[in-house]
């Protein structure tokens, strides 16, 4: 491999590796993800099928889709587990491994 290829090889993995994350949750078909060194505010992501809602863990604030019935359930989740979700925010933003949060039942 040349030191350009190598050099592109690395910057894509080096990017890679900053948005990777941990699931912190799943509860009926929804996925609670975090990723690394995300932007602030706190927030986490809800993927639910093709959809996918960015929220704000203080606030509430949603940016992207949900079915409405999905998101209920994610806003529930949220302010059931905020303090653990703040945790997670700053395990994620350490690079360090997330605790699982309990799922909404």
């Amino acid at each position: 491999m040349d030191r350009r290829a190598f050099l592109q090889a690395s910057a894509a993995a080096a990017l890679m590796s900053r948005r990777a994350g941990m699931h912190a949750s799943r509860f009926l078909g929804i996925v609670i993800a975090m990723y690394f060194r995300d932007h602030p505010p706190p927030h986490f992501h809800a993927i639910y099928g093709d959809y996918e809602a960015v929220v704000e863990i203080r606030t509430g604030a949603v940016t992207g889709r949900l079915p409405k019935r999905a998101l209920a359930h994610v806003q529930d989740w949220r302010v059931l587990h905020e303090a653990e979700l703040l945790f997670a925010w700053d395990l994620a933003q350490a690079r360090l491994p997330l605790l699982r949060i309990e799922p909404l039942e």
